[in-house]
């Protein structure tokens, strides 16, 4: 399994989560699985204490690149790290350009594949995730294929997030020697030297992370202009939806919680909320209800419709709760609520794990006003500590999410994307907050879902079995 990321190691969003989980659902279910990202300088190579287990050159038109595998493990999963010139040794996962990120992650793709040879550990298939691991899979895709170690290792890309498509890698391609043979004519001018629309046409199976997302994305709209390639390998395209790790996010068991709880005895939860207030400097009310907010603040998520429609929240009386950053005119923006409305309104502009946690099992409700979003964690995570989701009804958020007006409702929900149709499904939470009975049943519902790896580990794992099959026959 290779990516950018992976918690804990290594973490930045949502993919670390992933990768983090998804290999120990497989374990349980039999499966060999080894983890590969960059050995980044900013990983605690203290703590994981790392062993070099192979080194190998690594061939570009400039000469030779020594990569170095070191081994260690978390979660009880393997876990190699590659080390090499283009690996940054700062703290920095991501850079800010295609100059800087192209190299790194094509040398680490082509590394990660040839250390399974070094180690003497042949997969049958590898998973690759989003676009930093694009060029592995066309590796695999082309050069592979004449590979007598790697002809028949099957290959499976996910993607996670597609309009970041690590456009303009043709440089890093090149360097590396990799071939782009005339197959790339069928992708749009434009993507023709993308990481990821080269992971989308080389892998025998793809898929991404929930089934709403996978339909959205072979539209116009959703698909970023790689749509007419996806409709193309439509029927090699799998939407499988992103698990929590339950164990992690139990709110009857988390030390970080001011009481801890479960649907049984959900009238301890007060205690979690009055210390929320407490922390944020609200008023501590326990009747106020109290919209939070986690998330990064930039237009993707949908923050820059939200802000007039928590301005209204607070003029009605309504608490709100931020934490998280992102695009600095939204952090100025939602920074001056809490100017505003004193005592209303706390904002934070960092990331903060353990706080983070407090936010999830004292507030009342959740948003999530996404633009889109190909599956989201903080929904199932909230609804696993009682707090209600407010969210659009798009990608993961429309596969988690069940309408407080349909049976077995879980959340609020809107479809416009615009700040009244927001403000309706805020203006409906209310309406439910008011009555007790319906809030507590909102929460039992979303408390009862099964958001565990073990459904989707079960899918990948039946993915893996198409993707050995597809390539045995090409």
């Amino acid at each position: 399994m290779l990516a950018a990321e992976a918690a804990p190691l290594a973490k930045v969003g949502g993919l670390a989560d992933v990768v983090g989980s998804l290999p120990r659902a497989l374990t349980d279910l039999g499966h060999d699985v080894r983890v590969v990202i960059p050995g980044y300088g900013s990983i605690d190579w203290t703590k994981y204490a790392p062993v070099r287990a192979a080194q190998f050159p690594v061939h570009t038109l400039g000469g030779e690149q020594l990569a170095e595998v070191w081994q260690t493990e978390a979660g009880g999963t393997p876990v190699y790290l590659i080390t090499g010139p283009p690996i940054p040794q700062d703290r920095w996962i991501y850079g800010r350009t295609i100059e800087e990120d192209g190299p790194k992650f094509v040398f680490f793709s082509l590394a990660a594949l040839w250390s399974a040879e070094a180690l003497s550990w042949k997969p049958d298939v590898v998973h690759a995730h989003d676009s930093h691991t694009g060029a592995a899979v066309w590796w695999l895709a082309t050069e592979g294929r004449e590979n007598p170690y790697f002809r028949d290792v099957a290959s499976v890309f996910t993607i996670h997030n597609l309009p970041y498509a690590a456009q303009g890698a043709g440089r890093a391609l090149g360097a590396y020697r990799i071939r782009r043979p005339e197959a790339v004519q069928a992708l749009p001018e434009a993507f023709r030297e993308s990481l990821m629309a080269l992971g989308i046409l080389g892998a025998d199976y793809l898929s991404t992370v929930s089934p709403t997302y996978a339909r959205e994305i072979l539209t116009p709209e959703g698909g970023q202009g790689l749509d007419g390639v996806l409709r193309l390998r439509a029927d090699h395209l799998a939407g499988i939806l992103n698990g929590i790790d339950v164990a992690s996010w139990d709110p009857s068991t988390d030390g970080e919680l001011a009481a801890t709880f479960e649907a049984a005895s959900l009238d301890e939860r007060v205690h979690n909320k009055t210390a929320l207030q407490h922390e944020a400097g609200l008023e501590p009310d326990a009747r106020m209800p109290l919209l939070a907010v986690v998330s990064r603040l930039v237009k993707e998520k949908g923050f820059d419709i939200a802000a007039p429609a928590v301005r209204r929240w607070l003029e009605r009386g309504g608490q709100f709760v931020l934490l998280g950053t992102g695009d600095p005119t939204l952090e100025h923006e939602y920074a001056q609520f809490e100017m505003r409305y004193p005592r209303r309104a706390s904002v934070r502009l960092r990331f903060d794990a353990r706080y983070a946690r407090r936010i999830y099992a004292g507030a009342d409700a959740l948003l999530l006003p996404s633009r889109y979003e190909p599956c989201g964690l903080a929904q199932m995570i909230g609804m696993r500590y009682g707090c209600i989701p407010v969210a659009r009804r798009t990608g993961g958020l429309a596969d988690t999410i069940t309408d407080a007006g349909d049976p077995g409702g879980t959340g609020l929900m809107f479809d416009e994307f615009n700040p009244w149709a927001l403000w309706d499904a805020l203006e409906r939470c209310l309406k439910v907050y008011a009555q007790p009975a319906k809030w507590r049943q909102l929460q039992v519902n979303g408390m009862a879902r099964d958001f565990s790896w073990s459904r989707s580990a079960r899918e990948y794992a039946d993915l893996y079995e198409r993707a050995r099959a597809a390539r045995s026959i090409a």
